[in-house]
């Protein structure tokens, strides 16, 4: 093993990690054993749909079963029926059996897109946690104080704060950290938001008899908006399911300071090629040049080349050179105008593409239209270009 590569991979991106000269113990441990890292990952299988941001921790766990590790991921189909407490105001309704196994499902079906299926093994943590008894929870309980537990953010602003903790909260980063012991994790990944579980897993194999487990936390992933954290709900997302054309223009539209942060969290380059990009830059490069070949990057990490190549093509000619491009979307119309453009799936609401023709976003083959209902009695095809590079061509026979 490369001991020092595998290092600098690892750390590509990361905000927190166990200190390097640990994590070189540890490598030079199990490389001595000739066997790999075991890696450990945890999904609480209550939002199945997986973003950039979610892929982030995906990602690094690809990178490092590129050199030869392997990864177990833990889906929590007991853990998530009581619900992560993390970043919560109140006590979180748990999910039922079903919606965990239907979640669950779903999970497996998406992290396939990024992680290696031979590299890989799922495990449920009910496995072993339908087996422990109560004996075994309250010697599982009795290594940690109260005042421990208060020390986690969400838990110290509700206590604070008289917001009600339901005695079960603590349970879940004790469990979690169980799920190490059970699987004698060698690094655990997370985000910054789960530093506590993770860190908790340290101490719980401790107390089983274990080397502690490396942590490495990833940040959180701002979305299209450059502000907050990438979020479905706030529609400022890649998802990792859209098609390339649609993920292309998404990778275009985030904020020129964020570029080499994206490289570093939503690509697998080695750390020394994102360095020459961050030079190109510095030198004072186009950013619109590299972002273009961020967005192809990218895209054919969930598509493939041929994708990535013909979704930058269809970019160019329709955002740059301003064409109608080839491969233009038909749309049959449907009751009226706005129901027919939602069909897109791109808007998410009739009040956004309302809002659209009022800011003079909107051209109807080549000529501005402010006032949508006057779409919705015109008959035959015409091109409706929706910003700088969305054109659908519309039948209404």
């Amino acid at each position: 093993m490369d001991i020092d590569n595998t290092i600098k991979i690892m750390l590509k991106g990361a905000a927190e990690y166990t200190d390097i000269s640990e994590i070189k113990e540890k490598l030079k441990k199990i490389d001595e054993e000739k066997r790999p890292l075991r890696i450990k990952l945890g999904l609480d299988p209550s939002a199945p749909d997986i973003h950039l941001g979610h892929a982030v921790v995906l990602r690094k766990i690809r990178q490092l079963q590129e050199l030869g590790h392997e990864a177990i991921i833990i889906i929590g189909d007991f853990t998530g029926m009581i619900g992560d407490p993390t970043g919560k105001s109140k006590t979180r309704k748990p999910l039922t059996r079903e919606q965990v196994e239907e979640n669950a499902e779903t999970y497996k079906e998406q992290i396939f897109r990024i992680l290696d299926k031979n590299k890989t093994t799922i495990r449920f943590n009910s496995e072993w946690h339908d087996k422990l008894t109560f004996k075994d929870v309250i010697k599982l309980a009795s290594n940690v104080t109260v005042a421990r537990m208060l020390e986690r953010d969400d838990f110290q602003k509700r206590y604070s704060s008289n917001q009600p903790i339901a005695l079960h909260e603590f349970f879940y980063p004790l469990m979690q950290a169980y799920d190490s012991v059970e699987i004698k994790a060698d690094i655990e990944l997370g985000g910054t938001d789960q530093t506590f579980n993770v860190l908790m897993g340290r101490t719980i194999q401790k107390v089983y008899g274990q080397d502690s487990q490396l942590t490495l936390f990833m940040p959180l992933l701002e979305g299209l908006d450059g502000i907050n954290k990438m979020s479905k709900s706030l529609g400022n997302y890649i998802g990792v399911n859209e098609d390339s054309i649609t993920m292309f223009e998404k990778v275009m539209k985030i904020p020129d300071e964020l570029i080499i942060k994206y490289y570093d969290l939503c690509t697998d380059l080695h750390p020394d090629k994102v360095q020459e990009i961050k030079n190109r830059l510095e030198k004072g490069e186009n950013p619109r040049n590299i972002k273009l070949e961020l967005a192809e990057e990218i895209t054919k990490l969930y598509h493939n080349n041929e994708e990535a190549k013909n979704a930058k093509e269809h970019f160019i000619t329709a955002f740059s050179k301003g064409e109608v491009p080839d491969d233009v979307q038909e749309i049959i119309f449907e009751n009226n105008i706005l129901d027919t453009i939602m069909k897109t799936e791109k808007y998410s609401s009739k009040g956004e593409i309302k809002r659209l023709f009022a800011q003079n976003a909107i051209k109807v083959d080549g000529k501005k239209e402010t006032e949508y209902e006057k779409l919705n009695n015109k008959k035959g095809e015409y091109i409706i270009q929706i910003g700088k590079g969305n054109f659908y061509k519309i039948k209404n026979i």
